[in-house]
């Protein structure tokens, strides 16, 4: 199991190379990924090419819902930042669930 340091990190990298994309151009979405081996959410903003406001929390049913959802735990987060994981494959086999809106999954299709 990872620390939630070494999440917080992973997942400030991998938000803000999304939002530092081409296609993510003008997107500004709240993000959040909940870290089912560690109970925490960490969530944020992706938005003018960066990660914003990045901060974990105790899992919670009463914390409202962000645009782009990932639930996934902590070494599947390592596994995919390090590149050790495909997102295509983790999400195929149920390792990583991506939960957003219509028009925000087919924007993240060109971006993951």
């Amino acid at each position: 199991m990872a620390t939630l340091e070494q999440c917080m990190t992973a997942l400030e990298g991998f938000v803000s190379t999304l939002a530092a994309k081409p296609a993510a151009q003008g997107l500004d979405r709240t993000v959040s990924c909940r870290l089912t081996d560690l109970e925490q959410v960490v969530r944020g903003r992706l938005a003018n090419g960066h990660a914003h406001d990045m901060e974990a929390v105790p899992d919670s049913p009463d914390l409202p819902k962000a645009d782009i959802r990932l639930t996934m735990t902590s070494e599947d987060l390592l596994d995919l930042t390090d590149g050790d994981l495909t997102f295509a494959s983790a999400w195929a086999t149920g390792r990583v669930k991506l939960e957003a809106g219509l028009r925000d999954m087919l924007r993240l299709r060109s971006l993951l």
